[in-house]
């Protein structure tokens, strides 16, 4: 089956740097592009960020533009999101999922077809 497990999330300080894994199994990691995204309390889930399966297009949000990062390396089955400048309202549940092919032009979780269980970001004085 297929599998992903996020790690990495914790508290930090306004302007402070998180970095997020997303560890697959289960499938061919290099045929699919991964997704990053968020949903705090009471809120919608909300699209980060997206790496094509061979790394050669990013694609992000606008509210985090510039200060997330989005990697991978399919040889060791893992996709990083380097998160620095954090505001308080990137405070959320970080989920990793998978889409066929390339990155969606939208944000869509729909179009995601398999997820993580989510790993907790809360940034805080």
């Amino acid at each position: 089956q297929v599998y992903l497990v996020e790690s990495g999330g914790g508290l930090v300080q306004p302007g402070g740097s998180l970095r997020l894994s997303c560890a697959a199994s289960g499938f061919t990691f290099g045929y699919y592009a991964i997704g990053w995204f968020r949903q705090a309390p009471g809120k919608e889930r909300e699209g980060v960020s997206c790496i094509s399966s061979s790394a050669g297009n990013t694609r992000y949000a606008d509210l985090v533009k510039g200060r997330f990062t989005i990697s991978r390396d399919n040889a060791k089955n893992t996709v990083w999101l380097q998160m620095n400048s954090l505001k308080p309202e990137d405070t959320a549940v970080y989920y990793c999922a998978t889409t066929p092919l390339e990155c969606p032009k939208g944000w869509y979780p729909n179009e995601y077809d398999y997820w993580g269980q989510g790993t907790e970001v809360t940034v805080s004085s």
